[in-house]
This record gives structure tokens, C-alpha cells and sequence, in this order.
């Protein structure tokens, strides 16, 4: 065969002479067509690819203006000439505008609510100390004539002064100035408390209350006087934030925390979200020391000088008061859920104070190590304990005494609630009201017995 001669081929139906060849101009000829056609189709690709492009390019940029989709990554453009004009007749935007709904909405949320926010801070009169420099020989010059000139440094008090010794966070939840905040934060009796709202404006604060039982204390501030139209003096309210409804907290939804970082960086704003429920942990500090029950746990940096500042959910309400940060650790914080201080500025609106019921007992809440220890029969309850230091198991006076609960005692139910480590005794009690009458499931010795008890009131 020779060069480019084309191999025979049988067909059905089609026969092919054994001496009719391609001559050398058709060879020519389909050379020319295949050469032709491969021109072709990469001219159609190509204008394919520009076309494909150019509807992607429209798609990018229709969907940048809309924020609530990621931008799509740039395509490499297939003619620069073109891309540089198209930049050039670009005009740049002045506003920054947010890509994703999440990031609009953190944004709305701290507008909104940072007005609200304040910084407390805590001041105390210190005394001021002087240095003055003394001969300590000088006294025995009248015995011993003149003697060598030697002076020591020593400090003697000269009159007080009032200085910053702290910071906290407090939200402000109704337009007449009462605000939220954290028991821990206003816990010295001698300091003097002032607000700081966004604006820069100073105001004299009083402590109205604190909760006995959670880290909550509720402070007031009273409204700047302003004229009306009419000349009239009006009371200028105050913005106010929106309480939300932490019981409808999840797991992983985005919260927002605000406060005074560090006692000096007001109204720093951190994003993080719902960590855990439910947890129970000690928290200390400055000689404070509080079990905080089912309270949230959050991965938003809560920094010192946070406590007492709201944590937010994407609608800009308040679902807890950050109170607490693990040492040690990073993004674990914890906040009260909010639902627990609804109850105190209820309170503190209508009686002017925050009561709790109290049973009057000192008790260890009984697990299975508890169990085994004091050679128990259930491995729940509520023991009832000395204290520490000897403190008696039973207040006198108390509504258990006049139940006549016993130290070894073991209260099994609340009103018919089981009591567990992870459903308190303290966490059951405080549903009720002082004056409650209740019941209790007890074990003394090796006998149930069924007492009753009306609840008595415990304030700060």
C-alpha cells in the first residue's frame, strides 16, 4: 500500500472497484475539509466560552447586590481589552454593602441595641498618702548635742481621693432608667456607681436591688429634663432593649454579646454562638463566689468587664446576661438566660424588691458516690447537711423547722418533682412564691414520709 492510500472497505450494498483510488487533489481536498471543520469548531467554542462568560459575568453581578447570597468567584476574562474597559465605567460605591444575610443582620443588631448598652463604672474613695523624709536621731539632739544629718523616707495619710477601681456592662430595660446588670459587678456597699451611656453621658446610679440567688442586681438612673414645644419640662426617655425568650434557644444559633471589654473598650461587640444549655458551673471572683445553675454557654468572646452586657439572638432581642468566662479556656462564656430576670423587674416594678420562697435547709444534692458514702437507699435527693463550719443543717425559725425536717433527712421530691443533680432543689424552689404551700417526699432512715410546707421569703 502506499503512502496515504486508504485502506478497502466492505460495505453492505456499497462496492468499491479494486482500481479506483484517491488521486492526490482528492487527498487535497479532505485534507483541506478536515482542516476547515476543526477551524471551525473551535471558532464556535470560543465563541461559546465568551457567551458562557458573559452570562456569568451578568450572574455575578445581579447576585452582589443581593446580600443575602455568597459572592461566586471571579472567572478569568477571555478578552482583557473588554475587562478593562468594563472596570473603567465601574463606579465605585461609597456604602459598603453586607454579602450574606447573617452579616446585615449583625449589623442591624448592633445599631439597634448598642444606644441601650451602657458601662458601669465602679469608683471608690481611697486615701492619698504623702512622703515626707525624717530624722529619726533628731529627738536625742538635746542630750547629745548636734547629731549627723540622716533622714528616712516615711508615708503619712493626707485626706482621700476618688478613684476608678472597675467596670461592668449593664443594659437598660425600661424608659425610665432601670437597668440590668450583674449582682457581682455592684457588690461593694462602699463604692459609688456610675453609667456611661454610648453617647459619652454620665449618670449618678443607685442600686435598687440584687437576687439573692442569681447574679442579677437591678440599678436605676434617673431621666435628663428637657422642654417641650410648649416650654413644658418633660422627661427625656431612655432607648430600651427588647427582651427575648430564652427557653426557644438552640444549640449553634448565632448570638451576639456586647460590652464594656476590659473595663475600657465600651460597647465591643463579638459573634459567636449557643455552645451548650443547661450547664451548671461555680464562678468566683473578688471574693464572690456563686453556683450558676442552667445557665447558656456561648463561644462569643465574653472578656473581663463584659459582665452584666447582653447576649442577643439575630432579631436584636436579649436572650441572657453574659456572666462568667473559663480561665484557661478560649470561646467558653456563660450567660444567665434572660427568662430568669424577667422575674426580678417584674418584681422589682411591683413591690419595689426581688423575694424569693425559702425552705430554710443546708443540703448536698445526693449522687451515686453520695449514695455509697452515707450508705443511702436512692442515689437522688436533697441531704440535708451542717454546714462547712458547723452551720446547723436546719435555720431556725424557718418553714422547715416548723415542718420539722431533721439534719440526715433526705428530700426525694419537690411537689412531686424528682430531685436530681441536674433538676436542683434550687432550681425547683425557685417556680414558687413565698407563701407556697408545697409538699415533700422525704426519707428518714429507712421510711418515706409525705411532709407539708409553706414557703418562706428570702431577700437580698
Amino acid at each position: 500500500m502506499e503512502m496515504y492510500e486508504l485502506p478497502k472497505f466492505k460495505f453492505s450494498g456499497l462496492k468499491l472497484n479494486k482500481t479506483s483510488n484517491f488521486s492526490r487533489n482528492n487527498f487535497k481536498f479532505l485534507v483541506i475539509v478536515v482542516v476547515i471543520s476543526v477551524l471551525l469548531g473551535f471558532t464556535a467554542g470560543s465563541i461559546g466560552g465568551g457567551i458562557f462568560y458573559f452570562k456569568i459575568k451578568d450572574y455575578i453581578e445581579k447576585q452582589n447586590q443581593n446580600q443575602a447570597l455568597l459572592p461566586l468567584p471571579s472567572l478569568p476574562s477571555p478578552n482583557p481589552k473588554q475587562e478593562t474597559k468594563t472596570q473603567e465605567t465601574t463606579k465605585p460605591q461609597n456604602k459598603y454593602l453586607p454579602r450574606t444575610y447573617q452579616e446585615q443582620a449583625i449589623i442591624n443588631v448592633v445599631k439597634k441595641v448598642s444606644p441601650a448598652v451602657v458601662s458601669i463604672i465602679i469608683s471608690k474613695d481611697l486615701p492619698v498618702y504623702e512622703e515626707y523624709y525624717e530624722n529619726p536621731f533628731k529627738e536625742y539632739e538635746e542630750f547629745f548635742g548636734p547629731m549627723p544629718e540622716f533622714k528616712i523616707p516615711k508615708y503619712r495619710k493626707k485626706g482621700t481621693e476618688r478613684k476608678e477601681v472597675g467596670g461592668g456592662t449593664g443594659f437598660i430595660i425600661s424608659k425610665d432608667g432601670l437597668v440590668l446588670t450583674n449582682k457581682h459587678v455592684v457588690l461593694d456597699e462602699k463604692a459609688v456607681y456610675t453609667v456611661l451611656t454610648n453617647d459619652g453621658k454620665k449618670f449618678s446610679a443607685k442600686v435598687l436591688a440584687k437576687d439573692p440567688l442569681q447574679d442579677l442586681a437591678i440599678l436605676k438612673i434617673e431621666q435628663e429634663e428637657t422642654k417641650d414645644k410648649n416650654g413644658k419640662t418633660i422627661k427625656k426617655p431612655f432607648p430600651t432593649v427588647v427582651l427575648g425568650d430564652s427557653d426557644k434557644l438552640q444549640i449553634g444559633q448565632t448570638v451576639i454579646a456586647i460590652g464594656n471589654a476590659l473595663g475600657e473598650f465600651r460597647n465591643t461587640v463579638s459573634v459567636g454562638v449557643v455552645s451548650g444549655l443547661g450547664r451548671r458551673v461555680t464562678a468566683s471572683g473578688g471574693g464572690f463566689v456563686e453556683v450558676l445553675e442552667d445557665v447558656i454557654q456561648t463561644d462569643a468572646a465574653i472578656n473581663r468587664g463584659n459582665s452584666g452586657g447582653p447576649l442577643l439572638n439575630l432579631k436584636g432581642e436579649v436572650v441572657g446576661i453574659n456572666t462568667a468566662m473559663a480561665v484557661g479556656a478560649q470561646s467558653i462564656g456563660f450567660a444567665i438566660p434572660v427568662n430568669k430576670a424577667k422575674r426580678d423587674i417584674k418584681q422589682i416594678k411591683e413591690i419595689g424588691k426581688i423575694v424569693y420562697p425559702f425552705l430554710g435547709i443546708r443540703y448536698i444534692l445526693v449522687n451515686e458516690t453520695i449514695k455509697q458514702e452515707k450508705n443511702l437507699k436512692y442515689d437522688y435527693g436533697a441531704l440535708i447537711v451542717r454546714g462547712d463550719n458547723g452551720e446547723p443543717a436546719i435555720v431556725p425559725g424557718s418553714s422547715a423547722e416548723k415542718a420539722g425536717l431533721k439534719e440526715g433527712d433526705v428530700i426525694l421530691e419537690f411537689n412531686n418533682e424528682k430531685i436530681t443533680p441536674d433538676n436542683s432543689l434550687a432550681k425547683i424552689i425557685s417556680k414558687y412564691n413565698p407563701g407556697d404551700k408545697v409538699t415533700l417526699k422525704i426519707l428518714r432512715g429507712k421510711k418515706e414520709k409525705i411532709i407539708s410546707v409553706v414557703l418562706g421569703e428570702r431577700s437580698e
